[in-house]
C-alpha cells in the first residue's frame, strides 16, 4: 500500500468491533448495509474514501454473491489482507444466520398454531410487496432501451412458460451481448458518470484513489494456491456427511444444488431466489410454494444478506426429508449457508485484484447491462409465482382470490411508496395485522 495519506491503519481490533456489530445490525437489504457502511467507513472514521467505497462496490457487483456481503469481505481485505476479509465477511452472516436458526425451529415447531398461522398470514402480503417494489426499482436502474426490455421480456417467457434453466438463460444473454457488440456497437459506449472527488480530499481517507491494493494484478501461484484451499474446503463437509449421516446421495444433491446457486447470483439476491425458489418447490419438493413466501418473511426480519433465506431453504429440506429431524434441519441450514458463502471469498480473494485490471472495459459493462436486464424478467417470474401463492391460494379465479391478502399488498407497496416506511416497521404490522384479522375472524 503506498503512503498517500496521512492516517494510520486502523488496527484490527477497532475494525473488528465494527464488522462484529455490523453483523448485528445490518438490516434493511443491500441498500441498506451499504449505507450502514459508507456512513461508518466513509463519513465517522474516513477508513475509505468515498470514490474507493464505490470503486469497490462496483467490482463486487459484477461478481457473483451478495453485494453488501462481498464489499464488507473488500474493504476488510483492503484494510488487513485475507484476515480482514475472512473475519469482515464472515461476521456480516453469522448472526443472520444463527437468528434464522432459531427462527427456523419455532417456525416448524409452532406454525401450524392458530396464533402463530395468522401471524405468517399477515406478512406473507407484505413480503410480495417488497418484491414488487424490488422488481421496479431493480428494472428503473437495469432497463436502458427498448434492447433491455425486450431482453427481459424474452428472460420472463423462457423461465415463465417453458421452465428454462436460468443458468442457460445468463449464457444466453452474454452470447447475445457479444453479438450486439459487433451489429450495435454504439451500446458499448454508454459508461456510468464517475464520482467525483477532489484530489486533495482524496488523501484524507486511508484507502483513497490511489491506494494500492494488496496482492493486485494476476498471480497464478496465487490463484492456485487459494482455489486449492477453496476445493479443499468444499470437499470436507461431503467426507463428513459421507461417514456420518444415513443419506448421503441427499446431502451431496443439497451441497451441489447451493453451490450451483452461488455462481448465478450476479446481480444480487434476487437474481438466484427465483431460481431456488421454482427449483425447489417443482422439482425437488423440499417445501412448498407458502413455506418458501414464509421464508422469504423470515430472511427479511433478521439482519444479513437477503440470501439468507437460502438457508431457511435447506433446514426445510432436511427437516422434511428427515421426517420433521430438528438435528437433520439445523445440520441442512448450516450446510446451505457454507455452500452458499464460501465461493462468495473466492471471488473476492481471487477475482477482486483481476478485475480492477478491466474496470471501466466498455465490453464488459455491455455484457453485465445486458445479464442485468434479463434479470428483470426472471425477477418478475418471482413475484407471479410467489404472489400466485398468496392472492390466489386456490384456483386463479375470482372465487379463488384472496382479497384479505390483495388488499393488504395494495396498503404494504402504499405505505413503503408514500410514506417509505421501514420493512422491519412494516413486518411489525403486517404481524399486528394479521393477529388482529385472526382475533376478529374469531
Amino acid at each position: 500500500m503506498e503512503d498517500t495519506n496521512n492516517l494510520q491503519r486502523p488496527s484490527f481490533k477497532e475494525a473488528l468491533k465494527f464488522w462484529f456489530k455490523l453483523g448485528w445490525i445490518s438490516f434493511g437489504g443491500t441498500a441498506g448495509h451499504i449505507a450502514i457502511m459508507h456512513d461508518y467507513l466513509v463519513d465517522k472514521k474516513k477508513w475509505i474514501s468515498n470514490s474507493k467505497f464505490h470503486h469497490a462496490l462496483s467490482h463486487c457487483m459484477i461478481l457473483p454473491g451478495p453485494e453488501a456481503q462481498q464489499l464488507a469481505t473488500y474493504i476488510g481485505w483492503q484494510l488487513h489482507g485475507k484476515r480482514g476479509g475472512l473475519v469482515a465477511g464472515i461476521l456480516f452472516v453469522l448472526p443472520s444466520m444463527f437468528i434464522l436458526l432459531g427462527l427456523s425451529i419455532v417456525y416448524v415447531l409452532f406454525g401450524n398454531l392458530p396464533w402463530i398461522y395468522a401471524m405468517f398470514n399477515g406478512l406473507k402480503p407484505a413480503v410480495i410487496a417488497i418484491i414488487i417494489i424490488a422488481l421496479f426499482k431493480i428494472a428503473q436502474k437495469s432497463l436502458h432501451g427498448p434492447l433491455h426490455i425486450i431482453l427481459a421480456a424474452i428472460a420472463f417467457v423462457c423461465i415463465f412458460f417453458y421452465n428454462i434453466s436460468m443458468l442457460l438463460i445468463i449464457a444466453g444473454t452474454i452470447v447475445i451481448a457479444l453479438l450486439m457488440k459487433y451489429i450495435w456497437p454504439s451500446l458499448y459506449h454508454k459508461r456510468n458518470k464517475s464520482i467525483e472527488e477532489e484530489s486533495a480530499d482524496e488523501r484524507r481517507y486511508f484507502l483513497n484513489r490511489y491506494s494500492v491494493a494488496p496482492d493486485a494484478g494476476f498471480a497464478g501461484k496465487r490463484i492456485f494456491k487459494q482455489l486449492g484451499i477453496g476445493l479443499l474446503l468444499w470437499i470436507i463437509p461431503f467426507i463428513l456427511f459421507y461417514f456420518l449421516t444415513d443419506d448421503f446421495r441427499f446431502w451431496t444433491g443439497l451441497s451441489l444444488f447451493f453451490t450451483k446457486t452461488a455462481f448465478v447470483t450476479v446481480g444480487g439476491s434476487y437474481t438466484v431466489l427465483p431460481y431456488v425458489a421454482q427449483f425447489s418447490v417443482t422439482k425437488l419438493n423440499w417445501l412448498t410454494n407458502l413455506q418458501m413466501v414464509d421464508g422469504f418473511a423470515l430472511a427479511e426480519t433478521t439482519p444479513g444478506p437477503l440470501i439468507i433465506v437460502l438457508a431457511f431453504v435447506g433446514f426445510m429440506a432436511g427437516y422434511n426429508h428427515f421426517n420433521g429431524s430438528l438435528w437433520m434441519g439445523s445440520i441442512g441450514l448450516i450446510a446451505t449457508t457454507f455452500y452458499t458463502f464460501l465461493p462468495c471469498f473466492l471471488f473476492i480473494f481471487i477475482g477482486a485484484p483481476i478485475i480492477e485490471k478491466t474496470q471501466g472495459n466498455p465490453v464488459i459493462e455491455g455484457v453485465l447491462g445486458f445479464i442485468t436486464a434479463a434479470v428483470v424478467g426472471v425477477i418478475l417470474n418471482l413475484t407471479l409465482f410467489l404472489g400466485k401463492s398468496v392472492i390466489f391460494p386456490g384456483e386463479v379465479t375470482i372465487a379463488g382470490l384472496d382479497y384479505i391478502s390483495l388488499a393488504w399488498v395494495i396498503v404494504s407497496l402504499f405505505l413503503m411508496l408514500r410514506f417509505r416506511m421501514n420493512v422491519i416497521y412494516l413486518i411489525m404490522l403486517s404481524i399486528l395485522f394479521g393477529l388482529a384479522h385472526y382475533f376478529i375472524g374469531m
